[in-house]
């Protein structure tokens, strides 16, 4: 007997493929229905198009990895998007984490956020001297991100320009002022 015997041609147009079929096809159905039914209802948007029907919509769904080497060779792993990770299943949530990029000078601390779909005038930025906030709050995007610094900054030298969906804030260094008392051993 030869393993092809049980799959002649025939075999294909017969009822017991038929079945076969339509019991995948039945499986799909099922599963279909229960991730639906799983769907988190806080990522279903719905909006009112120009001729008045409601349209709803399901996303986006982002999570990701960002993985960097730091000047002192040590591995920083952060996560970005709009899923926290909990037990025993992730909980999406409106407001996305955007992907962040911190580069480090001598002189300059420089911040690149990726903010795709949001208008310059949307964006909200707050920095202290060791962090900085980016926020975005609109009907269609949610964005925000506390950014802590590598190093001290002064708030009042951030510049901050916008362009095709990038964010890039500037913030001058400043020199870290040595705090306590020289102790003289005896």
């Amino acid at each position: 007997m030869n393993w092809m015997e049980p799959w002649d041609e025939n075999w294909f147009w017969s009822r017991s493929f038929r079945r076969f079929m339509r019991d995948i096809d039945r499986m799909f159905e099922n599963m279909f229905r229960e991730m639906s039914a799983r769907i988190p209802k806080e990522l279903f948007r719905e909006r009112e198009l120009p001729d008045g029907t409601k349209v709803r919509t399901l996303g986006p769904i982002i999570y990701g990895y960002s993985v960097t080497v730091g000047p002192d060779g040590v591995p920083k792993i952060r996560t970005f998007g709009n899923v926290r990770p909990e037990y025993p299943l992730p909980v999406p949530t409106e407001v996305r984490e955007p992907i962040v990029d911190v580069v480090t000078t001598p002189s300059l601390i420089r911040v690149t956020v990726e903010l795709p779909g949001v208008k310059k005038d949307d964006i909200e930025l707050y920095a202290t001297e060791t962090k900085l906030t980016i926020s975005v709050d609109t009907p269609e995007r949610k964005y925000h991100r506390e950014i802590e610094l590598p190093a001290r900054v002064d708030p009042k030298s951030a510049e901050a320009t916008y362009s095709d969906g990038v964010l890039e804030v500037t913030l001058r260094r400043v020199e870290e002022e040595r705090k306590g008392e020289r102790i003289q051993v005896k």
